[in-house]
């Protein structure tokens, strides 16, 4: 066992048993279902409905399970080993925190470039570099398997997305390349290419022309649909009085006058994604640049709450592990440690980036762009796409924990992360893939134990 793993945690793995990076799966019904119901029931009193949509999501496959259920992962980070590639200065850099296959996609950045980036930063956090590679080497597993390849070619997909990794890092490491590196259809091929020329073909008023309408007075609303719910007056009041705050929590730098965040209308959005349902989310039509009804903008607002990679740092209490994030930098405001997570992990970031409080419930609120595409992994059908798509996926996660080293604020994370990544791994590469895929394999099977045990559960009626 390395001499920079804690003389604590040394003893807990002694005492636990744990030789290596790799636990033997077992199945656990009554701790997944115990697990499951604790994290999510908190969201039943407020959206039952969309927490009863999460639950019938997350039994389409294991993916899709392991897309719902981050707060398991970080519980087993918590007592799963640490990693022989990891020290001081890499135990707590920025984290993505919730790396699957389905967190990427074709974007337009604030500069008008097309690329293929990360979109997801939730469970934004500090922590191992290593949980991010681990956690998206599993999803490649599970999606590999699930698009008919085997396990052994499955492997070579991820050690594959760990070259492309590692050899970013080094790329990175004494230059400041990664502030200006980004993926477009230059330097792309096959279906993260195509992606990228997706996001080039979307349009502003197709986006205003799937989500809203003009009223008989000219006025741009939105249509109320089945995902689409009107808010009560109270909670459109509440919004409404918070503006001033989130305009406040974006830098002047990037504020514009207060007519273009002119509130328009309001509307509940129900049914996006997996592992927030339950959770509130509003669509906000605002004026936008002009008082034309043609270029108006759809803020998404999303409830946060604490971030699932927090959960890898709480109890059992006798453990003291370096490297959570100090509330002090978020100000204890969830919604504000997405918006630094997102500003930290991307270039050219959304100016419209926010947060505020509505009845002591934390958000965040972004565009909801008009040019995002969503990564499709059922399009990888061979093995040959999915190392090609994962290659690009590699060199995301480098320029991720890259860019959002000392560069981006040194009283956060005062390291070079590809510096120190490049250098602990160094001439142990073959090591390295081995322990990352070693994880991958082992606890691929364990979701799938864990999926069985849901999907039983589900099935038989368990309040979950």
């Amino acid at each position: 066992m390395p001499k920079h793993i804690s003389a604590i945690v040394v003893a807990l793995i002694l005492i636990l048993g744990f030789a290596s990076p790799v636990q033997a799966a077992t199945p656990r019904s009554s701790w997944v279902e115990n697990e499951i119901y604790q994290y999510n029931h908190p969201f039943a009193s407020q959206l039952p409905q969309e927490l009863a949509t999460k639950m019938q999501k997350m039994t389409a496959s294991p993916f899709a399970f392991y897309r719902g259920t981050d707060h398991i992962f970080y519980r087993d980070m918590q007592t799963l080993p640490s990693s022989d590639f990891v020290n001081s200065s890499t135990s707590a850099i920025w984290l993505e925190g919730d790396m699957h296959l389905e967190n990427l996609g074709g974007m337009r950045d604030s500069n008008e470039n097309n690329i293929f980036d990360t979109t997801d930063f939730d469970e934004g956090y500090l922590g191992p570099y290593v949980w991010d590679l681990r956690r998206m080497a599993v999803s490649i597993m599970l999606a590999a398997k699930e698009n008919g390849l085997s396990s052994s070619d499955a492997q070579d997909v991820v050690r594959n997305f760990l070259d492309a990794y590692l050899n970013k890092m080094s790329d990175f490491k004494g230059t400041n390349d990664e502030l200006s590196y980004r993926l477009e259809s230059s330097n792309t091929n096959g279906v993260v290419r195509d992606l990228i020329q997706k996001t080039s073909d979307k349009s502003r008023s197709s986006l205003l022309t799937k989500y809203t309408q003009l009223n008989k007075n000219n006025n741009r609303i939105f249509q109320t649909t089945s995902e689409l719910q009107p808010v009560s007056s109270s909670t459109y009041s509440d919004i409404a009085g918070v503006m001033s705050s989130y305009i406040a929590s974006i830098p002047t730098s990037k504020r514009y006058n207060n007519n273009y965040y002119t509130l328009k209308d309001i509307r509940l959005k129900l049914g996006s994604g997996t592992g927030n349902l339950g959770k509130y989310r509003y669509y906000l039509l605002i004026e936008g640049p002009s008082s034309a009804t043609t270029d108006d903008r759809i803020l998404e607002m999303k409830q946060e709450g604490s971030s699932a990679v927090a959960m890898a740092f709480r109890p059992p209490e006798v453990i003291a592990v370096p490297g959570l994030l100090p509330t002090s930098v978020y100000g204890n405001q969830e919604g504000a440690r997405v918006t630094i997570a997102a500003k930290a992990m991307l270039s050219n970031t959304d100016p419209l980036v926010g947060y505020t409080t509505v009845n002591s419930i934390p958000f965040m609120l972004h565009e909801k762009s008009p040019y995002q595409v969503d990564f499709d992994y059922k399009l990888l059908t061979t093995k040959s796409k999915f190392i090609d798509a994962m290659g690009y996926a590699g060199k995301v996660v480098a320029k991720n924990h890259a860019i959002s080293d000392k560069d981006y604020d040194a009283a956060i994370v005062s390291v070079s992360a590809d510096k120190e990544v490049t250098d602990i791994v160094s001439g142990s590469k073959a090591l390295f893939k081995d322990e990352i895929v070693n994880f991958a394999v082992d606890y691929t099977t364990q979701v799938e134990y864990d999926y069985k045990s849901f999907v039983n559960a589900y099935k038989q009626g368990v309040t979950l």
